[in-house]
């Protein structure tokens, strides 16, 4: 549990710290459109703070972590968070910049796309995980 609570409040503080660069990095170069850095903050409080402290919510009543896929859930989904969250940034500074080619752009969106999979096959363990354990669970409550 407490590596769930850990990596909850990690990802509050990379939402923060993308918050702030964002909004204080607008100021500074002037910026007059939004960039992609916006999502960072979003993103990482929502997939990353808000979905780990249900996560945590959920490993109180079920046990999440006795499953044996529950390690190969947390390693995907947290690679293809940071993935995203990469990505994001790397749109941005080429949202900045305004160069963005075809080229670049097609390739930020492939390379991209590759944490956005990472994220959907990390949810999906995360069900597997979850509907396992929920029937583990109501298998106890019936033998009791």
């Amino acid at each position: 549990m407490k590596k769930i609570g850990n990596t909850a409040f990690a990802y509050a503080i990379i939402a923060m710290i993308c918050g702030v660069i964002y909004r204080e990095g607008s100021k500074f170069l002037e910026l007059t459109q939004p960039t992609t850095w916006s999502l960072t903050h979003t993103h990482f409080f929502v997939l990353g703070m808000i979905f780990f402290l249900i996560v945590l919510l959920l490993e109180k009543s079920f046990n999440l972590t006795q499953n044996k896929k529950f390690q190969a859930f947390y390693i995907i989904y947290n690679i293809g968070l940071i993935w995203t969250g990469i990505m994001l940034w790397v749109r941005g500074i080429f949202d900045i910049t305004k160069d963005a080619s075809i080229t670049y752009d097609k390739m930020i969106s492939g390379i991209s796309g590759i944490g956005h999979i990472l994220l959907g096959i990390g949810i999906i363990l995360f069900f597997i995980v979850l509907q396992k354990q929920i029937k583990n669970e109501k298998g106890k409550t019936t033998q009791d």
